[in-house]
């Protein structure tokens, strides 16, 4: 602890929850020194032995544990895995009083309770920007009075093929030829329908005016092959729209690139002397 300062862990112990596209990305990164002050101290998967083969190129890879042990051994639990193990990787992570950094953002919106939780034992909720630019000035706005939030988004058809709300609604997104709305509602609504597509509808309502008041459309777009976010905010301090293209991950066309980098830079304002934004 430094001369006036707050007290900090030296080393923050980090635990991934999933070792896919996003978070083998934070395992290299973090591995690799990118960020002073965090160590791997586990990382959890489906496939155990898929894992320990993509952790073998670290210098140091970390032990391989289930998911409830996860929260054991870290300080930090990163979450970025299937929505369907979502509840069980930040039950852990709160009843233990960690800090929660979840991926899957929408998985949250029905599980409310857990912020009540994090109050009484200690945990914290960090929520990443994710594929969402200008969160900072929705915060922001959200101290004065949002009259309303939309947010409207094109995806390749392919990166929205089984979703609940398609299958459900025997909806299809195959051979089209021009962009098809597929879903327009609120994004709480949006967040059961496409769990796996609509964070960015979740971590915008956060940070705005509720999930039940955020306007939400998604469209299947042949023409497109980026992930699209076009949002509209009106407020008592300012009017504001925002687009951002983000490029598919190789490894899964339902997340944009720059998750893992937001994911990584969320990380980073842990231990960082000088913290930029809101």
């Amino acid at each position: 602890m430094g001369k006036g300062g707050l007290e900090m862990p030296e080393e923050y112990r980090v635990g991934l929850a999933g070792l896919g596209a996003i978070g083998l990305k934070l395992a290299v990164a973090i591995d690799a020194g990118t960020i002073p002050g965090l160590s791997l101290a586990a990382a959890s998967a489906r496939n155990h032995h898929k894992a320990i083969r993509n952790l073998s190129r670290l210098k140091n890879p970390p032990p391989i544990t289930n998911l409830a042990h996860l929260s054991d051994v870290s300080d930090v639990v990163v979450e970025c895995a299937p929505a369907i193990v979502f509840s069980e990787i930040a039950n852990a992570a709160i009843e233990k009083g960690r800090i929660f950094v979840p991926a899957s953002v929408g998985a949250l919106l029905p599980r409310m309770d857990l912020v009540d939780r994090a109050a009484e034992t200690g945990a914290r909720i960090i929520i990443p920007t994710g594929a969402l630019i200008g969160l900072d000035a929705v915060r922001a706005a959200a101290e004065g009075e949002i009259k309303s939030v939309t947010l409207c988004t094109r995806k390749p058809p392919g990166g929205l093929k089984g979703a609940p709300h398609l299958v459900e609604n025997k909806i299809s997104v195959d051979g089209l030829t021009e962009a098809k709305l597929v879903f327009e509602g609120t994004a709480r609504q949006g967040a059961i329908g496409f769990p796996a597509n609509v964070n960015v509808a979740a971590a915008l309502s956060l940070a705005g005016v509720g999930s039940d008041l955020t306007t939400l459309q998604v469209w299947a777009d042949p023409t497109v092959d980026r992930n699209i976010h076009l949002i509209t905010v009106e407020a008592d301090s300012a009017r504001f729209t925002m687009t951002i293209e983000n490029i598919p991950s190789d490894e899964n066309p339902r997340t944009g690139r720059i998750t893992a980098l937001s994911m990584l830079a969320a990380l980073r304002r842990l231990t960082a002397p000088l913290v930029s934004g809101t």
